[in-house]
Protein backbone atom coordinates (compact mmCIF):
# COMPACT_ATOMS: atom_id res chain seq x y z
CA UNK A 1 0.00 0.00 0.00
CA UNK A 2 1.34 3.43 -0.90
CA UNK A 3 2.35 5.88 1.83
CA UNK A 4 -0.29 8.39 0.63
CA UNK A 5 -3.08 5.80 0.80
CA UNK A 6 -1.95 4.65 4.23
CA UNK A 7 -1.97 8.23 5.47
CA UNK A 8 -5.46 8.89 4.05
CA UNK A 9 -6.93 5.72 5.59
CA UNK A 10 -5.30 6.51 8.93
CA UNK A 11 -6.90 9.94 8.91
CA UNK A 12 -10.31 8.43 8.09
CA UNK A 13 -10.00 5.90 10.93
CA UNK A 14 -8.95 8.69 13.27
CA UNK A 15 -11.95 10.82 12.24
CA UNK A 16 -14.64 8.14 12.54
CA UNK A 17 -13.16 5.94 15.25
CA UNK A 18 -14.02 6.01 18.95
CA UNK A 19 -11.39 8.63 19.78
CA UNK A 20 -13.21 11.85 20.74
CA UNK A 21 -10.08 13.32 22.34
CA UNK A 22 -8.10 12.84 19.12
CA UNK A 23 -10.90 14.38 17.05
CA UNK A 24 -10.94 17.41 19.34
CA UNK A 25 -7.20 17.84 18.85
CA UNK A 26 -7.55 17.55 15.07
CA UNK A 27 -10.43 20.04 15.04
CA UNK A 28 -8.48 22.54 17.13
CA UNK A 29 -5.52 22.22 14.75
CA UNK A 30 -7.51 23.35 11.68
CA UNK A 31 -6.13 26.74 10.50
CA UNK A 32 -8.64 29.56 10.97
CA UNK A 33 -7.19 32.60 9.29
CA UNK A 34 -10.58 34.09 8.43
CA UNK A 35 -12.16 36.86 10.49
CA UNK A 36 -13.78 35.54 13.66
CA UNK A 37 -15.64 38.74 14.54
CA UNK A 38 -16.50 42.14 13.13
CA UNK A 39 -15.45 45.62 14.12
CA UNK A 40 -18.22 47.83 12.78
CA UNK A 41 -20.24 50.12 15.03
CA UNK A 42 -23.97 49.53 15.36
CA UNK A 43 -25.04 52.12 12.77
CA UNK A 44 -22.50 50.95 10.18
CA UNK A 45 -23.44 47.32 10.85
CA UNK A 46 -27.12 47.95 10.13
CA UNK A 47 -26.30 50.04 7.08
CA UNK A 48 -24.17 47.20 5.70
CA UNK A 49 -26.98 44.67 6.20
CA UNK A 50 -29.43 47.09 4.56
CA UNK A 51 -27.11 47.48 1.56
CA UNK A 52 -26.46 43.76 1.18
CA UNK A 53 -30.17 42.88 1.34
CA UNK A 54 -31.00 45.48 -1.31
CA UNK A 55 -28.15 44.19 -3.48
CA UNK A 56 -29.84 40.78 -3.42
CA UNK A 57 -33.20 42.26 -4.44
CA UNK A 58 -34.95 42.38 -1.07
CA UNK A 59 -37.02 45.33 0.08
CA UNK A 60 -35.85 46.90 3.35
CA UNK A 61 -37.88 49.03 5.77
CA UNK A 62 -36.14 50.67 8.74
CA UNK A 63 -38.26 51.24 11.84
CA UNK A 64 -38.20 51.61 15.59
CA UNK A 65 -40.13 49.14 17.73
CA UNK A 66 -42.98 51.60 18.01
CA UNK A 67 -43.01 52.01 14.22
CA UNK A 68 -42.83 48.28 13.48
CA UNK A 69 -46.59 47.70 12.86
CA UNK A 70 -46.69 50.69 10.50
CA UNK A 71 -43.63 49.41 8.65
CA UNK A 72 -45.22 45.97 8.27
CA UNK A 73 -48.39 47.59 6.93
CA UNK A 74 -46.35 49.71 4.52
CA UNK A 75 -44.40 46.71 3.19
CA UNK A 76 -47.57 44.63 2.73
CA UNK A 77 -49.41 47.48 1.00
CA UNK A 78 -46.48 48.10 -1.37
CA UNK A 79 -46.71 44.46 -2.49
CA UNK A 80 -50.50 44.45 -2.65
CA UNK A 81 -50.84 42.04 0.28
CA UNK A 82 -53.90 42.19 2.52
CA UNK A 83 -53.71 38.74 4.15
CA UNK A 84 -50.59 37.01 5.49
CA UNK A 85 -49.92 33.73 7.24
CA UNK A 86 -48.08 33.90 10.56
CA UNK A 87 -46.79 31.53 13.24
CA UNK A 88 -49.47 31.44 15.91
CA UNK A 89 -47.15 32.63 18.73
CA UNK A 90 -46.18 35.82 16.87
CA UNK A 91 -46.59 38.75 19.33
CA UNK A 92 -49.85 40.59 18.56
CA UNK A 93 -48.21 43.96 19.23
CA UNK A 94 -46.17 43.45 16.05
CA UNK A 95 -49.26 43.32 13.86
CA UNK A 96 -51.04 46.24 12.16
CA UNK A 97 -54.84 46.33 11.90
CA UNK A 98 -54.75 46.97 8.15
CA UNK A 99 -53.62 43.42 7.33
CA UNK A 100 -55.44 40.18 8.08
CA UNK A 101 -53.19 37.63 9.75
CA UNK A 102 -53.98 33.91 9.71
CA UNK A 103 -52.27 31.30 11.94
CA UNK A 104 -50.33 28.89 9.75
CA UNK A 105 -49.29 26.19 12.21
CA UNK A 106 -51.70 23.59 10.84
CA UNK A 107 -51.92 24.91 7.27
CA UNK A 108 -51.32 22.31 4.56
CA UNK A 109 -49.02 22.81 1.59
CA UNK A 110 -51.93 23.82 -0.66
CA UNK A 111 -52.92 26.57 1.76
CA UNK A 112 -49.32 27.77 2.01
CA UNK A 113 -48.92 27.72 -1.76
CA UNK A 114 -52.14 29.66 -2.41
CA UNK A 115 -51.53 32.24 0.30
CA UNK A 116 -50.50 35.83 -0.36
CA UNK A 117 -47.40 35.37 1.78
CA UNK A 118 -46.00 34.91 5.26
CA UNK A 119 -44.75 37.12 8.07
CA UNK A 120 -42.14 35.72 10.47
CA UNK A 121 -39.33 36.67 12.79
CA UNK A 122 -35.77 35.37 12.50
CA UNK A 123 -32.95 34.11 14.73
CA UNK A 124 -30.13 36.30 13.41
CA UNK A 125 -28.88 38.27 10.43
CA UNK A 126 -25.35 38.50 9.03
CA UNK A 127 -24.42 41.92 7.70
CA UNK A 128 -21.33 40.91 5.71
CA UNK A 129 -23.25 38.38 3.61
CA UNK A 130 -26.74 39.88 3.75
CA UNK A 131 -28.01 36.59 5.16
CA UNK A 132 -30.96 35.92 7.45
CA UNK A 133 -30.79 32.88 9.73
CA UNK A 134 -33.95 31.01 10.72
CA UNK A 135 -34.07 28.42 13.51
CA UNK A 136 -37.80 27.88 13.01
CA UNK A 137 -38.61 28.75 16.61
CA UNK A 138 -42.11 29.73 17.72
CA UNK A 139 -41.85 33.22 16.21
CA UNK A 140 -40.34 31.91 12.96
CA UNK A 141 -42.69 29.04 12.19
CA UNK A 142 -41.92 25.76 10.52
CA UNK A 143 -39.62 25.64 7.50
CA UNK A 144 -42.43 25.26 4.97
CA UNK A 145 -43.90 28.59 6.04
CA UNK A 146 -40.81 30.43 4.82
CA UNK A 147 -40.26 28.36 1.67
CA UNK A 148 -43.66 27.60 0.11
CA UNK A 149 -45.46 30.99 0.02
CA UNK A 150 -44.39 33.28 -2.83
CA UNK A 151 -43.82 36.25 -0.48
CA UNK A 152 -41.89 36.42 2.79
CA UNK A 153 -41.92 39.44 5.09
CA UNK A 154 -39.27 38.98 7.79
CA UNK A 155 -38.71 40.97 10.98
CA UNK A 156 -35.06 41.47 11.92
CA UNK A 157 -34.20 43.11 15.22
CA UNK A 158 -30.99 45.13 15.40
CA UNK A 159 -29.87 43.22 18.49
CA UNK A 160 -29.85 40.01 16.41
CA UNK A 161 -27.56 41.41 13.69
CA UNK A 162 -23.90 40.32 13.65
CA UNK A 163 -21.20 41.20 11.17
CA UNK A 164 -19.63 37.85 10.28
CA UNK A 165 -20.64 34.24 9.67
CA UNK A 166 -18.53 32.85 12.58
CA UNK A 167 -20.37 35.17 15.01
CA UNK A 168 -23.72 33.89 13.78
CA UNK A 169 -22.63 30.27 14.01
CA UNK A 170 -21.47 30.78 17.58
CA UNK A 171 -24.86 32.25 18.45
CA UNK A 172 -26.66 29.30 16.87
CA UNK A 173 -24.37 26.82 18.62
CA UNK A 174 -25.08 28.48 21.96
CA UNK A 175 -28.82 28.17 21.32
CA UNK A 176 -28.52 24.39 20.98
CA UNK A 177 -29.07 21.89 18.20
CA UNK A 178 -31.77 22.72 15.69
CA UNK A 179 -32.68 23.01 12.03
CA UNK A 180 -31.24 26.11 10.38
CA UNK A 181 -32.28 27.84 7.17
CA UNK A 182 -30.25 30.72 5.77
CA UNK A 183 -31.66 33.08 3.15
CA UNK A 184 -30.07 35.97 1.28
CA UNK A 185 -32.68 37.81 -0.72
CA UNK A 186 -35.45 36.20 -2.77
CA UNK A 187 -34.94 32.60 -3.86
CA UNK A 188 -33.04 32.54 -7.16
CA UNK A 189 -30.90 30.39 -9.41
CA UNK A 190 -28.86 30.91 -12.56
CA UNK A 191 -28.28 27.22 -13.28
CA UNK A 192 -30.12 27.30 -16.61
CA UNK A 193 -28.04 29.07 -19.26
CA UNK A 194 -26.79 31.52 -16.61
CA UNK A 195 -30.17 33.27 -16.62
CA UNK A 196 -31.22 34.44 -13.15
CA UNK A 197 -34.68 33.15 -12.24
CA UNK A 198 -36.34 34.03 -8.95
CA UNK A 199 -38.69 31.84 -6.95
CA UNK A 200 -37.19 28.46 -7.82
CA UNK A 201 -36.58 27.10 -4.32
CA UNK A 202 -38.60 29.57 -2.23
CA UNK A 203 -40.28 32.98 -2.26
CA UNK A 204 -39.78 35.19 -5.31
CA UNK A 205 -40.15 38.26 -3.11
CA UNK A 206 -38.52 39.04 0.23
CA UNK A 207 -39.08 42.14 2.34
CA UNK A 208 -37.31 42.86 5.62
CA UNK A 209 -38.37 45.17 8.41
CA UNK A 210 -35.17 46.11 10.21
CA UNK A 211 -36.15 47.13 13.72
CA UNK A 212 -33.64 49.43 15.41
Amino acid sequence: MSDAKTEILAKIRRAVGPQPAARAVDYAAIPRRYRQSGGLGRAALLDLLDQRLRDYGAGVYRASRAEMPAAIAQAAAARGKSRLLIPAPLPPEWLPDSVEFLPADSAGYDVLDQSQGALTGCAAAIAATGSIVLRHSAAEGRRALTLVPDYHLCIVFADDVVETVPEALRLMHAAGAGLLTTIAGPSATADIEMTRIQGVHGPRTLDVVLVE
